[in-house]
């Protein structure tokens, strides 16, 4: 690989890694708050695409990118007051089904409302075109924009946890909920909004995400499976962690597409060429571009053998 096509590589790792951090942030959030692992986060992100898409088509892009969150982020307070409080005081069991439901319920909505074909959610005319040139290859502003507002996302997030009143309520509300109530917050609506801030943050990703990639009803069985794999390996409820674990799998995964080489070509280059009769040879064969989907995963299984609290975890598990 050349250095041209390391650099460009590497910063579109960096533009994945982000909005994937933007997508993990309010799971991680909602985790490490309330101890709940929400398996309808991804389709949060799919409706944040949708209603990005057809609130732009009323009032332009720019409303949309806070009206459409603002909107998923009150369908998540919603879901969380009417439906999984109902279900927290019999365990994590229930609360997985009932999210694992809701992420159906979302899916088939979706198609009866939007169809199932992708939908044309363009980009809006200021995040068209290159934002820079480099080595002859244009760096799109879309991705550029989608590194400035997950920056400045983390940002806020670690001002609002750490420098704000809200923000000690809340994280006393995780360790200390009998005292927080007896200084008179009120915790389950602390947890209400947390969930609400969660689903919020996954629905800001899908606005600006729709439409750098595509938003069709795939989208959320797309990212979900890599979503959770970033919080596992970043570590359970860690937010540094999963900022870690996005930028690790975006790089990752975007150096290894462009890597058009197998095990036999090293073999090769090592001067010991493997005979098509050896066992294994189907393996050896495969370039890394085509097993760059499953290295998440195998990143997943690895974490969990040799560090189960993953990068910056507290918990294990």
């Amino acid at each position: 690989m050349t250095f041209e096509a390391l650099t460009i590589s590497l910063l579109n790792g960096i533009s994945y890694g982000l909005l994937l951090f933007m997508l993990s942030s309010g799971l991680t959030l909602i985790f490490s708050m309330m101890g709940v692992l929400n398996f309808a986060h991804a389709s949060f992100y799919m409706v944040g695409a949708y209603l990005g898409y057809t609130v732009s088509r009323w009032v332009g892009f720019w409303p949309a990118l806070v009206l459409a969150p603002l909107a998923v982020g009150v369908l998540g307070a919603l879901f969380e007051r009417f439906a999984l409080r109902r279900v927290h005081k019999f365990g994590h069991v229930p609360e997985l089904l009932i999210t694992f439901g809701l992420s159906f319920v979302i899916l088939e909505l979706v198609q009866l409302v939007w169809g199932r074909a992708a939908v044309p959610y363009a980009l809006p005319p200021q995040l068209e075109g290159p934002l820079f040139t480099l080595f002859g290859t244009q760096f799109p502003r879309s991705r550029g924009f989608i590194m400035l507002l997950a920056l400045l996302m983390l940002l806020g997030l670690w001002l609002l946890l750490t420098r704000t009143r809200v923000g000690l309520v809340i994280q006393a509300a995780l360790t200390h909920p009998d005292m927080v109530e007896a200084l008179g917050h009120n915790v389950p609506r602390v947890f209400m909004l947390v969930f609400g801030g969660g689903a919020a943050l996954a629905g800001l990703a899908g606005v600006i995400g729709g439409n750098t990639y595509v938003t069709e009803p795939g989208m959320a069985a797309a990212v979900g499976a890599i979503v959770f794999v970033v919080v596992v390996v970043g570590g359970m409820g860690s937010l540094a962690g999963a900022f870690l674990a996005s930028l690790l799998i975006g790089v990752m995964q975007s150096l290894a597409v462009a890597l058009d080489h197998s095990a036999l070509d090293l073999l090769a280059w090592l001067g010991t060429p493997a005979d098509a009769s050896t066992f294994g040879y189907a393996l050896l064969k495969l370039k890394i571009s085509q097993v760059a989907p499953i290295l998440p995963f195998l990143l997943l299984v690895l974490m969990l053998v040799f560090r189960p609290r993953g990068l910056m975890g507290t918990r294990e598990g």
